[in-house]
């Protein structure tokens, strides 16, 4: 018969709250609920000192959604033009695969029949006097952002601009140097 011990931990009554809902969001006991927080806790620092991050990225149409991940930045890309901009940004995470985020603007797009005329008009000199004729169409297309995971650098290839890509490659294939210092 294997009897594993009790151990006991005193909680300050005005922690007893906190707990509660730690194991409301847990879904079980204190016991398993002290233990998810302790594995997280333990993931979360043993990562920093491995040089990762904790790294947070919203996702979706209008960026409704959170991403959250360990890792560390291996480079961003960014391109903006009158309509919006975008941005790539690319991580190794903790577990030694790759992450993209990509993050576009809200788009705002002339159409119809007077769509290349707006589109003049919203650029370089004319953009300070503006159109005023009354006959002009936009269409708006929400922020949205995107988030990839891929165990390869050839999976990256599609997900990224050229530049970038190229960049990456030349940064994963590095190995970092390593100087043991006895001081």
């Amino acid at each position: 018969m294997n009897l594993v011990p009790n151990k006991t931990i005193y909680v300050a009554d005005d922690d007893l709250p906190l707990l509660r809902r730690a194991q409301e969001l847990v879904g079980g006991t204190l016991s398993a609920t002290i233990v998810t927080a302790l594995r997280r806790l333990i993931e979360v620092e043993d990562a920093k000192r491995s040089g990762f991050e904790e790294i947070t990225v919203k996702v979706g149409v209008g960026r409704a959604g959170i991403k959250r991940f360990l890792g560390t930045a291996l480079g961003e890309w960014t391109s903006s033009t009158e309509q919006g901009s975008e941005t790539y940004s690319l991580f190794r995470t903790s577990r030694g695969r790759f992450a993209v985020h990509h993050d576009r603007s809200e788009l705002q797009t002339p159409v119809g029949p007077n769509a290349e005329r707006s589109r003049k008009w919203s650029t370089g000199w004319r953009g300070w006097l503006g159109d005023w004729s009354p006959d002009q169409a936009w269409m708006r297309t929400p922020a949205q952002a995107t988030f990839s995971v891929v165990d390869t650098p050839e999976e990256l290839e599609p997900l990224l601009p050229p530049e970038l890509y190229a960049i990456a490659l030349h940064t994963i294939h590095d190995d970092p140097i390593v100087e043991d210092l006895d001081i």
